[in-house]
């Protein structure tokens, strides 16, 4: 499944907006966690992707589903920033 960031705002910026994003994400469009399809999390049209949003999001979905997601590439010198710190919490030198 394709997880299109944009439909939480292109501003994504904020732990309180992060954190409902994960659980309405969670909620409704996530599959069960037994379910081993993929997870594309597509940044396509995101302007700004904040550290703050993404731990409150992207840990979680990591930490929930693992091997299973797949962040797609992106060319917005936020998202790249964001994802190289989100990293070093998951492997940490």
């Amino acid at each position: 499944m394709k997880l299109e960031l944009k439909k939480f705002g292109k501003i994504l910026n904020s732990r309180p907006a992060g954190r409902e994003a994960w659980l309405a994400a969670k909620a409704y469009l996530l599959p069960l966690k037994n379910n081993k399809e993929k997870i594309e999390v597509d940044f396509s049209g995101v302007l700004v992707l904040s550290p703050s949003w993404a731990d409150e999001f992207l840990t979680p979905l990591k930490k929930n589903y693992s091997q299973q997601v797949v962040f797609l590439a992106a060319d917005n010198p936020t998202v790249k920033a964001t994802l190289e710190i989100i990293a070093r919490q998951y492997h940490p030198s």
